[in-house]
Formats: structure tokens, sequence, C-alpha cells
């Protein structure tokens, strides 16, 4: 079998549909080499790489009360101005739910994209501790407070590279990139967005542009893009609806990888 690299990009709750993808390539005995995640990719990544099954991580996410899912995601950071939330709460659930602590304790090896928000640069972790890394990914501007780690502010991994498949170039003959940045339309009624649906949209176009520049230049083997539309960053209690509205697009995934590795066009 062809070695394959997975890219899991970021978009918020709407990256809980990775999942389903995720239990389409456990479906079909495809195990990856290698996973690159940025932001909920590099959370989803994690679990995977670390051994959680496609299967589980769905019954991980069931069994999240709506309280639980609050009180881990809405920790506010009422002494910082740098942001609305910690991102604390997400960091102790990821510490009891993944089964390693060291990128070296990974059943597959794993790459997490962060930002140095100062040179403005891509700080890819593969090595060493592995939550403060998935914190730092997922630490979206405004949202979440910056992660301070070996002397650099780091942000949301989103802001330089939202879909990292370029990162599996070298270790794989197929890159398969799922891409959660979803679709907006405009309300009927009032369409001009607050302040936080501002900022939080603003990033994702962003984020758009670059993924559309990046396959512009070097596409993926494979590219999915669920449609995800109108959910929003912490849209988390709708992950009933994210599931099911993705399965359209994880059978014809399937589809396209029995076609890759039967050698059909």
């Amino acid at each position: 079998m062809k070695k394959v690299g997975l890219a899991l990009g970021g978009g918020g709750a709407k990256g809980i549909s990775h999942i389903a993808f995720l239990q389409a390539l456990d479906e079909l005995g495809v195990r990856p080499a290698v996973i690159a995640g940025t932001s909920i990719g590099a959370v989803i990544g994690g679990l995977y790489a670390a051994g959680v099954s496609g299967s589980q991580l769905e019954e991980l996410v069931k069994n999240l009360g709506l309280m639980d899912l609050t009180k881990m995601v809405l920790d506010f950071s009422i002494l910082s101005n740098s942001a609305i939330y910690k991102g604390k709460g997400i960091e102790e659930f990821l510490s009891r739910e993944i089964p390693a602590q060291t990128f070296e304790e990974m059943e597959v090896p794993l790459k997490v994209v962060a930002t140095d928000f100062w040179s403005r640069k891509e700080v890819v972790f593969s090595r060493g501790p592995l939550m403060p890394a998935i914190r730092a990914s997922m630490a979206m501007p405004a949202l979440f407070e910056p992660v301070q780690l070996n002397g650099r502010i780091l942000i949301d991994g989103g802001a330089v590279n939202p879909l990292p498949y370029d990162l599996l170039r070298q270790e794989c003959e197929v890159t398969i990139a799922i891409d959660v940045s979803g679709e907006k339309t405009q309300p009927p009624h009032n369409p001009v967005p607050n302040m936080v649906e501002s900022i939080l949209s603003t990033f994702q176009i962003m984020q758009a542009s670059i993924v559309a520049a990046k396959k512009q230049v070097s596409p993926p083997s494979i590219y999915v893009k669920p449609a995800l539309t109108n959910i929003r960053v912490l849209d988390f209690y709708r992950y009933k609806e994210i599931l099911a509205g993705v399965q359209e697009e994880v059978q014809e995934f399937k589809e396209t990888l029995i076609k890759l590795f039967e050698g059909r066009d």
C-alpha cells in the first residue's frame, strides 16, 4: 500500500467532522504514516495519532455533556487583555484523554503547526511535550490566549498554514487534506456581523485564501472540503448535526480512496 500522509485543517467546531473521515480510513484499513494538524486539526490529530480510533473519538464527543463542553471551552480570561478565553480547559481535557504526553509516545508520527506571533513564521512541533504544542496551535487570536513557549509568543497555526499537507510531501506518496473551514451565507436580516464574529470570520477568510493559493501551486493528492455551512467556531454543541452533515462527502472520500489504491482513475 502507498504511504499515506494525512493533514487535518483548522475550523473550530467544524473540525468535529474530521472524526467522520477518520472513521472512513479505519473502515478501509488505511493507516496514515504521518499526520499533520493545525488548530482543531491538531487536537483531533493528536488523539488519533495517539491511538484513539475514529469510533472512539465519536463516542468521546457524544459523551461530553453541554456543561462539560461549556466548562472546557468557555474558561473566561478575566485578568488578561489578550483574549476572551484562557484555553486551559481544553488543555486539561486533552491531557486526560490523549494517551500520550510527548510526540515520541505517539503511535503515528505527528506534526503540529503553530505561528510565532512576532517573527510571523510557521513553527512545526514534532518532538517533546505534546500539550503546549497543541494548545499553541489552537490559540485563535482574540479568542484564546497566546502561548509563551521557549521564548516565543505562539498563536493559532492557521495564521500561516491552515491545512498543512505540504509538511507531508517528502515522507508520503499520497497526501490527504481535509479542509473544514466551511462556508458562510448572508443572513436575511441584519447582515452586519458583531465584533467577535467579524474577527473570527475574517481570520477564516484569510485562511481560505492561504489554502487556495497553496492548492494552485501544488495541490494534495486528495482534497476534501465538506460544506459545513454557517457553523460558528464555538458551536461544538452541534456535533450531531456536524457529523451527520458530512456523510455524503465521507462516502465520496471512501470511493476515491478505493479507486486510488486499486490503481483506477
